[in-house]
């Protein structure tokens, strides 16, 4: 069964109310699962300068990093963004399956958890009912610094579920995102482990299977993690403006590279749909160049480019 992508919640029908925002709350173990994901990499990421000063840190930790950082990380922002959350473009049965694989080993949450909270961010943004924006404790400087620690993390500890059966009802239609999603446990064993045996073999020894495993495992994990919610926080508190938003997007040009296009945040909130996020000259984005070679290949098509027509009507200098 195909998705359809939408990337809006489906309306409620004319007999019943709108479905509520949250749906149940996390168990204890499903809640201790979140503080795993979150602090364990975590603490890899404080451990690793002391471990790089006195430990090192080899060609091949490095070159495996490089490699599942940009596999998980384009698996994110091609992916769960902008295909799964808001269908920037259309694509073949074995992308969908790829890259909702690849986003799943970035450790984020399985597709349907992270689609559902993004939605409902978009629909919400800035506003009550946000998950994670930065505003919603006021304007004053201990208000900032509690809405930065909200945004950029305190959200993920929070027990409430976003209910999937409002923003995300096209991907539990969907059998090969549920199956996916249900399988999420795997794809995190992959993921963690799979830079370790590349070491191990690499390097026919078991300091280079542990090195891997830490560097290109761990770290790499926790510093897309904060890649990450650093566009949820940063990028909704600093920057340049040059669209029309109803919220508080802004563009942070310092990591724009790091989250392979994502900081361009505020032409996104501008036009949710557009498969390019860095728009004006100089705006690097590796997703939309990637998605540019999946169109090419066949693989993608469909594909929402912005046009000056578009950019345009949502300058905010109008």
């Amino acid at each position: 069964m195909t998705s359809t992508l939408e990337n809006r919640p489906t309306p409620p029908g004319p007999d019943r109310g709108p479905k509520p925002l949250t749906d149940g709350r996390r168990g204890h173990v499903e809640q201790l699962g979140v503080y795993v994901f979150v602090l364990v990499p975590f603490l890899a990421l404080i451990a690793a300068v002391p471990m790089a000063w006195g430990w090192g840190l080899g060609w091949l930790d490095v070159a495996l990093f490089v490699g599942f950082y940009y596999l998980s990380g384009l698996g994110v922002t091609i992916g769960y963004h902008r295909y799964f959350t808001h269908g920037s473009f259309k694509a073949s049965r074995p992308l969908k399956i790829a890259l909702a694989i690849a986003g799943s080993m970035a450790l984020q949450g399985p597709v349907l958890v992270w689609v559902a909270d993004h939605r409902r961010h978009h629909a919400f943004s800035d506003r009550e009912g946000d998950p994670h924006s930065p505003w919603l404790f006021g304007s004053g400087p201990v208000a900032l610094a509690k809405g930065f620690w909200h945004a950029h993390m305190g959200w993920l500890f929070e027990r409430d579920k976003t209910n999937a059966q409002r923003f995300a009802p096209d991907l539990l239609a969907d059998e090969d995102l549920v199956r996916i999603d249900k399988l999420f446990w795997l794809w995190t064993t992959i993921s963690l482990l799979a830079p370790g045996v590349l070491g191990g073999l690499i390097t026919m020894s078991w300091a280079g299977a542990l090195s891997a495993f830490f560097w290109a495992g761990l770290v790499r994990v926790a510093f897309l993690h904060h890649v990450t919610w650093s566009v949820n926080s940063i990028c909704h508190m600093v920057g340049d403006r040059p669209f029309a938003a109803r919220d508080r997007s802004a563009n942070v040009w310092a990591l724009a590279i790091l989250s392979f296009g994502e900081s361009w945040h505020n032409l996104h909130h501008a036009d949710p749909t557009s498969a390019r996020h860095g728009v004006k000259r100089g705006q690097i984005d590796t997703s939309a160049r990637l998605i540019w070679l999946f169109e090419k290949f066949g693989w993608a098509r469909d594909v929402r480019w912005p046009n000056d027509q578009r950019l345009a009507r949502i300058s905010a200098k109008k």
